[in-house]
């Protein structure tokens, strides 16, 4: 998951990510963490702050990631029996 607080951190800062997700060295799961975080800190950002901002990053990709990754295993796919 620090991966996707660095991709959020760069994309609130105005860095374009290059290529897709993958390039990104993220699984589509934490692809679409990264979006729903990135939007949120962008709200916060106009209204807080970027402080404020950065914080939210880290407290929501924290908690997304516990959330999501709590079993341990992909939710989805071919390789689920």
């Amino acid at each position: 998951m620090r991966a996707v607080g660095y991709w959020a951190r760069e994309t609130l800062d105005g860095g374009e990510p290059y290529g897709d997700y993958q390039s990104m060295g993220l699984s589509n799961r934490q692809y679409g963490i990264l979006r729903e975080v990135v939007d949120a800190a962008r709200t916060r950002e106009r209204d807080q702050g970027a402080p404020a901002a950065d914080e939210l990053i880290g407290r929501q990709v924290r908690r997304a990631g516990a959330e999501r990754y709590r079993d341990g295993a992909p939710s989805v796919g071919p390789w689920q029996r």
